[in-house]
């Protein structure tokens, strides 16, 4: 798999060392070592493919005006063997480098034998990296945090498998500590108001789930006659559950001790709320390879091994019966109670055990986390943690995710009109397109806020950014299919068929699609998917503007074949992207006449 711009970066270095080289021998520079200089794609095509500005940064040690250098290299440097067929100098000593012929075929001929691993890279070869994303509370639905948050998390697990990482996908189950201790509360309570001689009255009508919560609850789901305190969720899930638990099993609970009936109704809930998990985010693409449960950690001892790790670290203290960890020693703004008074964990510690296990137990290279720009302030104490324990913190990333606005007709939209709150996974799922899903919340890199427009998402024309890349793909899938009906087929592409790219169009395209490995190199240092998702609306961009400007069917063997070449090519690195992405390739959309229309 053979990287061509990284293959011309570094031919271009290497011609101008060795120019430098031979300068240095004939005693015109004296023999002072090359300083560090940069290798790019200029900004402006007419500048060259590949720019360095090697003469300016050798003018101290060289005791010389950075032009002279640059005219003296230009006139050593030997291009036979390489990927260029002439350089120049701009500016005050800049030297270009313009690219052969041979370069471009290489480039579309890469593309067409490569096939479904084209634009792969070797980056993370060796190396193990584990991407923990969603990890949504399982005590309710998922929201539109979690719909962006799980685009992120697998489309960057994804473009790390794609620059070789061994990458796994994991689900963290919060199934223990204090929001099961409300789960189970707000389970109780509803099952009792149930129970009362109001709720018998109620259920006996036999009414829908939703009347009977009207009847019952009222409106906003806490009567006067049931009041609900504040540490509990109001959520028409746990009704549902209540009611189900009561449909199925009566008012057997109604005489136990509280402790007994939270736990019974825990046991039948969380369950199915964890089966609702796995079934949502299958619906949405999504497959882990991991659900590692919180409960484990309690269970194994792990919770209760960290502490006495971090206690013989020597960065604890007790203070007011509490166990602290002190973090500020770490650059965290205050200290973290660990332990409170009453011997119960804060919800840090299983927090740091289970990236304890990550990183110092399975030992990945590298523990992603995408974390809600809430979590932000997390960080440090995590990474302290971590620390204190003897692990390399840099190897625990965390990637933050801002919120998104849905809008419809240009306003905030709401699904939920009684309750007021943000719409679920599910209920998104079923208003829009999946693949729309998967592409937009990949449009801005995580940590920007953006608006997700609902009606564009679903809409069949060119302002869809996820039809707009679909529709390339289906394009070339129209023309390979109108050919051969006229009885032309793709042939081998040859020197010939390469010649007979000489549109600026055709370069520039094909000067794209040698730059996917770099671009999945770059998204995966960065971790930001959204740069590859720019990168295909760019290639999609180019193909579509370049289909309408230049005939293919109709024109003579060499500029048909050559034409034909690229746009197999052009198809093949967009189906590489959108499968990465789990988003469907059409063979076949809306026609060419609508489009243009559209377009």
């Amino acid at each position: 798999m053979t990287n061509y711009v990284s293959k011309a970066f570094s031919q271009a270095r290497e011609s101008v060392m060795n120019a430098l080289g031979a300068l240095v021998a004939e005693g015109i520079f004296p023999a002072e070592p090359v300083p560090a200089f940069n290798t790019e794609i200029p900004a402006d095509s007419k500048n060259g493919d590949v720019s360095t500005n090697a003469a300016m940064v050798c003018a101290r040690p060289f005791r010389s005006a950075p032009r002279k250098i640059a005219e003296a290299i230009v006139s050593r440097i030997d291009l036979s063997g390489t990927y260029f067929e002439r350089c120049e100098i701009a500016g005050p000593g800049f030297i270009n480098f313009f690219y052969a012929r041979s370069w471009y075929k290489d480039v579309v001929e890469a593309v067409l034998t490569e096939g479904d691993s084209y634009g792969s890279t070797e980056t993370g070869r060796g190396k193990r990296a584990l991407v923990e994303f969603v990890s949504a509370n399982p005590t309710g639905p998922m929201h539109i945090g979690n719909a962006r948050g799980g685009a992120i998390g697998d489309c960057l697990s994804a473009v790390l498998e794609k620059a070789g990482y061994d990458t796994e996908r994991e689900f963290y189950v919060n199934d223990a500590g204090n929001q099961i201790e409300k789960f189970g509360k707000s389970l109780s309570l509803r099952y009792m108001q149930l129970c009362s001689p109001e709720g018998q009255k109620v259920i006996a009508k036999g009414l829908s789930l939703e009347d009977t919560c009207r009847e019952i609850y009222g409106e906003d789901g806490n009567r006067p006659e049931f009041p609900m305190p504040e540490d509990v969720y109001l959520g028409m899930d746990i009704i549902a559950h209540a009611k189900d638990f009561f449909d199925e099993y009566g008012a057997v609970l109604s005489g136990q001790e509280e402790s007994e009936r939270r736990k019974t109704l825990v046991e039948y809930a969380l369950p199915k709320n964890i089966e609702g998990l796995h079934r949502d985010l299958a619906k949405y693409r999504i497959e882990y390879d991991t659900w590692f449960r919180e409960s484990s950690l309690h269970n194994s001892g792990a919770v209760g091994e960290v502490i006495e790790k971090l206690k013989n670290s020597g960065y604890t203290y007790e203070k007011d019966g509490a166990l602290w960890f002190r973090s500020t020693d770490f650059g965290d703004e205050k200290d973290r109670v660990l332990v409170r008074d009453n011997g119960i964990p804060t919800y840090f510690v299983p927090d740091i055990a289970y990236h304890y296990n990550k990183l110092a137990v399975r030992k990945f290279d590298k523990a992603i986390d995408i974390f809600g720009a809430d979590h932000h302030g997390y960080i440090a104490r995590l990474k302290a943690a971590m620390t204190a324990l003897g692990v390399d913190e840099k190897k625990l990333d965390i990637v933050i995710m801002q919120m998104v606005r849905l809008v419809r007709n240009g306003e905030t939209y709401k699904l939920s009109k009684r309750s007021g709150k943000a719409i679920t996974l599910n209920t998104l799922l079923d208003e829009i397109p999946i693949d729309a899903a998967r592409f937009f919340f990949n449009l801005r890199e995580p940590n920007s806020q953006f608006d997700f427009d609902l009606d564009l998402a679903i809409s069949e024309s060119s302002q869809n950014p996820v039809f707009y890349v679909q529709y390339a793909h289906a394009r070339i899938c129209s023309l390979v299919k109108k050919l051969a009906g006229e009885g032309v087929e793709p042939e081998e592409f040859c020197d010939a068929y390469a010649g007979a790219l000489n549109e600026n169009a055709e370069l520039q395209i094909i000067k794209l699609m040698a730059s996917l490995p770099n671009v999945i190199d770059s998204a995966a240092r960065n971790y930001d998917p959204s740069e590859v998702t720019k990168f295909v609306l760019e290639l999609a961009s180019q193909y579509h503007s370049y289909y309408t400007a230049f005939r293919i069917m109709g024109e003579e063997k060499n500029v048909l074949q050559g034409r034909l070449s690229l746009s197999l090519a052009v198809r093949q690195v967009i189906k590489n992207i959108l499968t990465m992405f789990k988003i469907t390739c059409p063979e076949s959309m809306a026609s060419d006449s609508q489009y243009k229309k559209e377009h």
